[in-house]
């Protein structure tokens, strides 16, 4: 850890000589009722606005009113092909090939359509493994999965715990569940970065390990898309997915990205729901053609993509081209590591950090234990203006994100809390 200061000034040298400062006037920050700003720490549930993003869907509005129906072709951007003009910065964002990503749907339905083609059970090898405290959504998913092919969801379901009295899972412990399993489980479906404790996993690790044991692999990237350097195609994993609305800025509920590996996208035997948006672009409104599958991710589309909110996620995705996830990683790590440091001068009596210290293992999310706290403790800091997120049953979610939050979101947030808890 570097050797970080104590006190107001040296938060905001910092700020000053942060080459990524300028970009937090691109974005709306929540404001209180007198319009003083909020201390915004919660980006890994819900991103801020881009200013730019208004523009972005107006054109959209625009040229709807304008051209009608004509707009598919016709539009400054056209509808049609509207999802390929997110492909290559997409790809360029989580580590992939253009071929391997695609923008459709939301999470948990990207995540079944996922599963439709790689898991395919047999009476032997039918397990499902993922993490204990996954994200609910995905236990319910894989859950479901489960049941749908006749299986019983409890005895089906392989957990990845942590050992008694930790919080953090061990991969040891993961070889030896696939070593006496392995040859049962016929999928790997892990959170890549966990939302409890920010644990962020080796994900080339973890597909080695299953494709070892015949497993097919698959990660939920949420809380890992523009938060850390994912290389989702050097992980060999056979699929992903991940949600747009977090550290990815395109607004609540907004489309999920997915991710193919090249090596299936000239499969045609995989099992998979389709659509009309996965035939052949060349025949596809000839509508008496038999189906023709896409190659790559664009294969596992169904509909005509949601152009409103593509456009959300272009004005974001703009801002990632330029600013290059690299960079923000390196500031993450640097303004993490400082918030990190201004909690320990708390006293590990009080404050407990579950998150991994190695800055390799977590992204910018902090999750805090106090001693002796409970949502009481939330609640006054929401109400001293400090936006973070409860998760029950003691952890405090904080996500200072390189885009927009600055050092001194960080100084005021310990400083608001030290005040709380010597009240």
């Amino acid at each position: 850890m570097p050797d970080f200061q104590l006190g107001l000034e040296y938060a905001k040298l910092l700020d000053q000589n942060d080459t990524l400062s300028e970009y937090r006037s691109k974005f709306y920050m929540p404001k209180d009722s007198e319009g003083n700003e909020l201390i915004y720490l919660c980006g890994n549930s819900l991103g801020l606005q881009p200013k730019s993003t208004q523009k972005y869907i107006e054109q959209e509005l625009k040229d709807w009113a304008n051209l009608g129906v004509e707009g598919h072709t016709e539009a400054k951007n056209p509808w049609l092909p509207y999802h390929e003009v997110l492909t290559k910065s997409m790809a360029d964002l989580v580590g992939a090939q253009p071929i391997e990503v695609v923008v459709m749907n939301t999470l948990t339905a990207n995540l079944h359509f996922m599963m439709v083609s790689f898991y395919q059970p047999t009476k032997k090898r039918y397990k499902i493994l993922i993490e204990s405290d996954a994200f609910p959504s995905d236990k319910y998913a894989v859950e479901s999965q489960l049941r749908h092919h006749g299986f019983d969801d409890k005895e089906g379901l392989i957990l990845w715990e942590p050992r008694k009295g930790e919080e953090i899972l061990r991969y040891e412990d993961l070889e030896q569940i696939l070593e006496e399993q392995g040859e049962k489980i016929a999928l790997i479906m892990i959170g890549g970065v966990n939302y409890y404790t920010g644990q962020y996993f080796d994900l080339k690790r973890i597909t080695s390990l299953g494709h070892k044991h015949g497993c097919m692999v698959g990660f939920d990237c949420a809380h890992g898309a523009g938060n850390v350097i994912l290389d989702l195609h050097d992980s060999n994993a056979d699929f992903a997915v991940w949600c747009t609305y977090k550290y990815m800025n395109s607004g609540p509920g907004s489309l999920s990205g997915c991710f193919v590996h090249e090596r299936h996208a000239y499969s045609n035997n995989l099992n998979r729901f389709t659509g009309w948006w996965s035939h052949n672009k060349q025949t596809r409104f000839n509508m008496r053609h038999e189906f023709d599958v896409l190659p790559g991710a664009e294969g596992w589309q169904l509909s005509n993509p949601p152009i409103l909110s593509m456009a959300a996620i272009k004005a974001s995705l703009d801002i990632f081209h330029e600013v290059g996830i690299e960079e923000l990683v390196e500031k993450s790590k640097s303004l993490t590591g400082y918030f990190e440091f201004l909690l320990k001068q708390l006293g590990e009596d009080v404050i407990r950090i579950i998150t991994p210290e190695n800055p390799e293992e977590r992204g910018c999310q902090l999750s805090i234990q106090v001693k002796n706290a409970n949502k009481e403790l939330h609640t006054k800091l929401t109400e001293a203006g400090v936006i973070s997120d409860w998760r029950e049953p003691d952890v405090i979610r904080c996500a200072p994100v390189p885009l927009y939050n600055s050092y001194q979101d960080v100084y005021e947030m310990v400083k608001r809390l030290k005040t709380i808890l010597n009240g």
